[in-house]
């Protein structure tokens, strides 16, 4: 149906018995979810005032947030997942910013909230661990129907983007774009009404919404909830609900393959999973011990449906292009890039003229743009093409390959390195549990690569034997090797668990974490920079007239 809205993807649901919803204390069938849904839609439309129609929820993943996403489709507000992993100015700023009316929230985000001005009096808090909360829901409770103002276009979903790379963004979704999603996604990731869908990813986060919730309602699976991501708690998890199919993200499988790995491992009903950045390696370790095949996709908060998957697709490959519209061009002259050609390792041989932005040239109309941000709207739609900033490159088979944020080239000795290639072999390592690259100034000119990695407590720096693991890297360009290696138990994260590359790449050197300088020519080996090594890098950035590149 082309006018479709998520509205009437919940009333589809209505009178059916089937399991739509589980914890691990209680279970509801898809008709009680949507009779709960219908309760907060009332409650909703009876606390209404001028202006947006925005609800802004701040939890885990409990029923509420559920019972919240399908009352406000049947109301027609908008859900502003607020991160809690923000705070202060940061948090206040993202939520006054988003125009919200209302705030579900909990007694911890009220701790969270606590002081900060962001637009929305205390009065108009619900708080659903109150004692009097489900008694004030169930007396909103009415027969499911759709408020008559709701229609495809309407607004259901500010998604506030991760913040990986920049200040934080509010992506708009419609209810006819996101009822569209779950239609494309349960048929793209296979998912039936038989599955059982794991939900680790925050319901905040665009991937949990699109690749999961949306998908399971529109053919009446399972959604099957944790609080938030647990490393220890995931096999339990799976076990505890039959799981069959998750969402995730790289960061959270390396988490998953650092647990130690027991001969049971293999004992769950996992089939697949759908998610994004787990390296190679880590998907076929996934599969080694899991028997879970994981599916790597292309997509974003902003857009998706722009690559469609195939099974014969080579390693590495994303897929090939839905529509003739979608291309990698240079972002100055807008050429279609040539074809990457590859070495035996898969290296791209010829990056500065097969490497470019993936663009939609027809995407333009199919943006819905960000909320109140004129400027963010400009750099995606240009010269009438929707533009995605990331990088990709094409095989001369037509297979579309990402190459990372338009961030993740770096300049060194006058050539384009690629964070991700390096990111990807550091994450071979099978004692390096997340790895971010990037960018950090050279004192003299250019640039030079740092790597950030997360090892586990009790794990040194000295056990990873990085020089010698990296001379055994034949993929690894000359150029590719760190100069630069902070070390954590900890990295810095968002909410989603993706790494907070940008933060990191202003810390550079100066970080608070331990850092590691190569030094030497030829094989490097790494040495431990002291408060000195720093104050003099920092001399070095001044004598060369380049002090400016410093934070």
């Amino acid at each position: 149906m082309p006018h479709q809205t998520i509205a009437d993807l919940l009333l589809a649901r209505a009178g059916d018995d089937h399991v739509g919803l589980r914890t691990r204390d209680r279970s509801w069938t898809w008709d009680e979810v949507v009779r709960e849904s219908a309760a907060r839609a009332a409650w909703a439309r009876a606390l209404r005032t001028d202006g947006p129609f925005h609800i802004g929820v701040l939890l885990d993943n409990v029923p509420e947030y559920v019972f919240w996403l399908g009352g406000a489709a049947l109301s027609g507000a908008a859900v502003i997942g607020i991160n809690p992993t923000r705070r202060g100015a940061e948090l206040a700023r993202e939520v006054r910013d988003t125009d919200c009316q209302l705030i579900v929230t909990d007694s911890s985000g009220l701790k969270l909230l606590d002081g900060l001005d962001v637009g929305v009096d205390r009065s108009r808090f619900l708080v659903v661990d109150d004692p009097g909360y489900l008694r004030q829901a169930a007396a909103h409770a009415t027969e499911p129907a759709r408020a008559s103002d709701v229609t495809a276009t309407t607004r259901m979903l500010l998604l506030l983007t991760s913040g990986t790379t920049g200040t934080a963004k509010a992506a708009l979704c419609s209810q006819g774009r996101l009822a569209g999603l779950g239609a494309a996604n349960s048929a793209k990731y296979d998912i039936a009404r038989t599955d059982v869908c794991y939900c680790p990813m925050p319901l905040f986060h665009g991937n949990a919404l699109m690749a999961l919730w949306a998908p399971a309602l529109t053919v009446g699976a399972t959604i099957a909830l944790t609080e938030r991501f647990s490393a220890s708690g995931f096999l339990p998890d799976v076990r505890h609900f039959s799981a069959t199919f998750f969402t995730y993200v790289g960061k959270a499988i390396g988490y998953i393959l650092a647990r130690p790995e027991t001969p049971e491992d293999g004992d769950n009903r996992l089939t697949h999973a759908f998610g994004t950045e787990a390296s190679p390696e880590d998907a076929a370790a996934f599969r080694r011990r899991f028997g879970c095949e994981l599916v790597e996709g292309y997509g974003s908060s902003e857009g998706a449906g722009l690559l469609r998957r195939a099974p014969d697709a080579p390693a590495g490959a994303l897929g090939v292009p839905a529509r003739a519209s979608v291309r990698i061009v240079h972002p100055e002259s807008r050429a279609t890039c040539p074809a990457a050609v590859l070495d035996a390792h898969g290296r791209v041989v010829n990056p500065e003229e097969s490497i470019g932005e993936i663009v939609d040239t027809e995407g333009a109309a199919r943006f819905e743009g960000y909320y109140n941000n004129e400027a963010a709207n400009a750099e995606r739609v240009r010269h009438g093409w929707y533009w995605t900033g990331d990088l990709g490159y094409v095989d001369e088979a037509g297979w579309f390959y990402f190459a990372g944020r338009s961030g993740d080239w770096i300049r060194v000795d006058g050539e384009n390195t690629s964070a991700l290639l390096t990111e990807r072999v550091l994450r071979r390592h099978p004692r390096v549990i997340a790895a971010g690259v990037f960018g950090v100034p050279d004192p003299r000119s250019g640039d030079q690569v740092m790597a950030a990695v997360e090892i586990a407590e009790g794990t040194r720096f000295t056990d990873l034997d990085l020089p010698e693991f990296l001379a055994r890297q034949e993929d690894l360009g000359t150029k590719g090797a760190p100069r630069y290696v902070r070390v954590s138990h900890a990295l810095p994260t968002t909410g989603s668990n993706k790494l907070r590359k940008k933060e990191m790449q202003l810390d550079g050197w100066r970080t608070d974490d331990p850092v590691y300088r190569w030094e030497g020519r030829g094989r490097p080996a790494y040495a431990l920079m002291t408060d000195d090594d720093k104050a003099a890098l920092r001399d070095a950035f001044h004598a060369n007239g380049r002090a400016r590149f410093l934070p």
